[in-house]
């Protein structure tokens, strides 16, 4: 294949891929990242030896190629850590290729970071790893560049060597002179952004370390704080923005019968359930089967899911849904959002509507089995002492992170609270709400407290602790 071709190949290309540069052949194995038409990167063999290869497709590679040689050679030219960049080329109305030493046994730090993400913070090695990270990014800083699109995935760890990749995304302020004070508090605040708002009662300890190779400016922490919820902020909006249409996250498929979204990494494992949703969940463990909505547990491929259909009971309810968003896109939306910000909800997976002339009707949504107790069951033995301080600090950690990020959810009866692998979960996201007015909030909060209280009586133990526990807005002052 000419390199011109491969614009045409689309998101799943068949391995492997032979694609012809003019120093000979270069074999692509595996794919790491494809924006289709445009960007190929994977792992190839080329003149006997592996290689990671860039190949730059499209009406804009000759853009995107100088891009990323540029920012390479930046990082090689300060002395900074970086793969060795073995060949590169462009072809007018063909395309670019960059091709750079494979590093063998290495992980990403968002690889490690996942690995962690889920311990108390700020657990040894959850320090470890944004430690790493933060000195990675301050030696960087210290020679006057930035990495404009800042992620554990751009940072590449074997060994003690810690490997700055993506060339693409790398800028000069003046290099070899410590980047501006303002700069580096931007680009702290893309790096902490994209971490639960949680972490960053930790910042200031983190911050040590990027401070330990990088001393060069006082960094004011009201600063950080305030660039970090400015870009999580918009982070939030591109993401939900992306859980609607077709992306490298997210497959969707549209027509006048249907609307079907999906995450792309479990596509093929989900497809048989969007497929026939209503044979599995007859064929599974129903815990609800009223007039608007059928809930079952189903297996399927080794795996357990939850579908949730969303009945249409008669023509008259059919003309109100026809026109408003179907109550499963609305917890496909709230899903994704609660664990954007860190706050416990199972997985959404993918949610399909029916629609007739594009108007819905039926629809469902698929998320992943939480096999764990609701907040009844774990605490019915403790109607009358107190239960473990672990899982109060959680529910603690729960009821103020809603309160951070304005969300009601609507319906806090005790069966829509799950325990699971030492975290509460929400689940029956339908009426989740995030708030713009804190007014509206903090009436939907104190809906949300009184709910929660009344899942016990008013005259036991457990009562008065959560009441003395979870405060009320008013409270917090």
């Amino acid at each position: 294949m000419r390199l011109a071709e491969l614009s045409r190949a689309g998101r799943s290309p068949k391995l492997p891929l032979e694609v012809e540069l003019p120093d000979g052949v270069l074999t692509l194995v595996s794919l790491l990242r494809v924006l289709p038409g445009q960007r190929y990167v994977g792992e190839a063999r080329w003149q006997g030896r592996m290689v990671l290869a860039k190949l730059l497709v499209g009406a804009r590679a000759e853009r995107h190629y100088q891009r990323e040689r540029e920012g390479c050679l930046l990082l090689g030219q300060q002395g900074l850590t970086t793969p060795d960049m073995l060949a590169t080329g462009h072809v007018s109305e063909q395309g670019g290729w960059l091709l750079f030493d494979f590093i063998e046994n290495a992980s990403s730090l968002d690889c490690q970071w996942q690995a962690v993400a889920q311990q108390s913070f700020l657990s040894e090695a959850q320090q470890r790893v944004l430690g790493d990270a933060l000195a990675a990014i301050g030696k960087m800083h210290s020679k006057g560049l930035w990495q404009e699109d800042l992620h554990l995935d751009n940072l590449l760890q074997r060994g003690e060597k810690l490997y700055l990749i993506d060339g693409a995304g790398i800028q000069a302020e003046t290099p070899g002179q410590p980047l501006p004070r303002k700069r580096a508090i931007a680009n702290l605040g893309v790096f902490f952004a994209q971490f639960p708002a949680s972490l960053d009662a930790y910042m200031e300890e983190l911050l040590v370390h990027y401070l330990l190779v990088n001393s060069e400016h006082a960094l004011p922490l009201q600063a950080i704080e305030q660039e970090t919820q400015r870009v999580r902020r918009w982070r939030l909006k591109d993401y939900l923005d992306k859980a609607g249409r077709d992306c490298s996250l997210f497959a969707v498929r549209r027509s006048w019968r249907e609307l079907c979204i999906v995450r792309r990494d479990q596509e093929s494992v989900v497809a048989g359930l969007l497929a026939e949703p209503d044979r599995f969940i007859a064929a599974g463990h129903r815990y609800k089967d009223g007039g608007t909505a059928t809930v079952a547990r189903v297996e399927h491929q080794g795996r357990v899911f939850i579908i949730k259909r969303y009945n249409i009971k008669h023509f008259k309810h059919r003309l109100s849904r026809f026109w408003r968003p179907s109550r499963a896109w609305h917890s496909w939306i709230e899903g994704n959002r609660l664990r954007f910000l860190g706050l416990g909800t199972p997985q959404p997976l993918a949610m399909r509507e029916e629609r007739w002339l594009g108007l819905r009707g039926r629809a469902y949504l698929i998320t992943d089995y939480a096999p764990g107790q609701d907040i009844l069951a774990r605490f019915e033995p403790y109607r009358d002492s107190q239960p473990p301080e672990n899982e109060l600090a959680a529910l603690d950690d729960l009821f103020a992170g809603l309160r951070r990020e304005r969300i009601s959810h609507g319906d806090l009866k005790g069966h829509n609270v799950l325990w699971h692998d030492n975290h509460w979960l929400l689940i029956d996201l339908d009426a989740v709400t995030q708030h713009e007015s804190a007014t509206q909030f903090a009436r939907a909060y104190a809906r949300d407290r009184a709910r929660f209280l009344r899942n016990w009586p008013k005259e036991c133990a457990l009562y008065r602790l959560l009441d003395e526990r979870i405060p009320s807005l008013s409270e917090q002052g």
